[in-house]
């Protein structure tokens, strides 16, 4: 698997565990938003982080970390990705994929491997309104189908959107919490300006100001009618 890089400890990338994430570099997608440009754009990749090197680290953590968290970039797009999680579980670490829903079934192999033990799946925007977002062709069906699956596998789960002002209103967020109906959980996370694809949101406002509150209120009420569990990531 290309590796773009390797954070050796995160308290906040998988729920209640110490973790290390892993980068995989590339992805199918050019969201205006996205902050990781070095593992995206493939005139700014840098250079690769041998799997060796990320091996030889685990061995060194193994009952020091409780799980990997495999991110990007999209990791999906590897094909060698089932056997880099297939060494990752032998080694005894839980794992958790972050990924933005584009491949149903590479998602459906790596759960019927039983590699997976946390999902993340990103939702861009409203599903109508992806292409304003992801700025590259989405096959909104395959997403769809990817929802499904998360929905309905036997691993913890979390459906997130980051939520710029410039793109998401409150009606967005309500719309993307309908057709997330069933779902387990629905967070939504601060958007941090500063390395964004587009920089002109590097100024963009947050929709967690302490003047929006009564709106953000509002609109988790009303998510909360549709999904389990409803929250906001602020960003540390």
């Amino acid at each position: 698997m290309k590796i773009g890089g390797l954070q050796k400890v995160s308290l906040i990338d998988f729920p209640g565990k110490i973790a290390c994430v892993v980068f995989a570099q590339g992805c199918n997608f050019r969201c205006q938003f996205c902050h990781n440009q070095i593992l995206v754009v493939p005139q700014k990749f840098e250079k690769l982080t041998e799997e060796e090197e990320v091996f030889d680290f685990l061995g060194g953590r193994v009952s020091k970390i409780d799980a990997v968290v495999v991110s990007g970039g999209e990791p999906t797009l590897h094909n060698d990705l089932w056997k880099f999680l297939e060494k990752i579980k032998a080694m005894g670490f839980m794992v958790k994929l972050d990924t933005n829903g584009t491949s149903p079934t590479v998602l459906e192999d790596l759960y019927g491997k039983h590699l997976l033990d946390y999902v993340a799946m990103d939702i861009k925007h409203r599903f109508e309104k992806y292409g304003e977002i992801v700025c590259a062709e989405a096959d909104i069906e395959k997403i769809k189908l990817s929802v499904a699956l998360v929905k309905s596998g036997s691993v913890d789960y979390e459906f997130r959107t980051t939520v710029v002002p410039k793109f998401h209103g409150d009606d967005d967020i309500k719309a993307i919490a309908e057709q997330l109906s069933g779902a387990k959980r629905f967070i939504i996370q601060e958007f941090v300006p500063g390395h964004a694809m587009d920089g002109s949101l590097s100024n963009a406002n947050s929709i967690f100001a302490v003047e929006n509150r009564e709106i953000l209120n509002g609109v988790a009420n009303f998510c909360r009618t549709h999904v389990d569990e409803f929250a906001w990531r602020v960003a540390n």
